[in-house]
């Protein structure tokens, strides 16, 4: 079941970010963002287990569509447990996030960043109707490249 994101699921939310992702955010990153954007970040569960999370704030900027500016959603971070993954979870959690990111706060599109390498993440942002701007050379920690992928909304 996918449902907005809670104060007390912080703990288990940077449990999933520490065992799924290289790039794993302090505790404060987390409340800045569920403070300021609660109402576009989701986790997903059942029986009371968190499996996922995603995680998007608002900022203006030049559209990747067009050159006009927008209020546009950009989702941060969004994992599912390794067991759990293939199963549709994340298109859940990205369906949620961008619906909310429009119907709550105005985004005219949605963007993220992904591993050039992370060709399952493409295929699925891309069947969800992602498209491919630019690549971000050099975007991770360890020197890899990024997508840089948006929507319109």
């Amino acid at each position: 079941m996918v449902r907005q994101a809670e104060p007390t699921d912080i703990p288990d939310i940077m449990q999933i970010n520490q065992e799924t992702l290289p790039e794993n955010y302090p505790e404060h990153f987390f409340r800045e963002i569920f403070d300021r954007y609660s109402k576009a970040f989701f986790v997903i569960e059942t029986e009371g287990k968190l499996l996922g999370y995603i995680m998007c704030r608002m900022e203006g900027g030049v559209s990747n569509f067009g050159l006009r500016w927008v209020r546009r959603g950009h989702i941060v971070s969004v994992a599912v447990l390794p067991g759990y993954r293939r199963h549709g979870l994340a298109t859940q959690l990205i369906q949620e996030s961008t619906k909310a990111l429009a119907t709550e706060y105005n985004a005219k599109e949605v963007i993220l960043e992904v591993r050039t390498t992370n060709l399952p993440a493409i295929k699925l942002y891309e069947k969800l109707g992602f498209q491919r701007i630019r690549t971000l050379n050099a975007y991770y920690r360890n020197g890899e490249n990024a997508q840089l992928m948006a929507i319109q909304m």
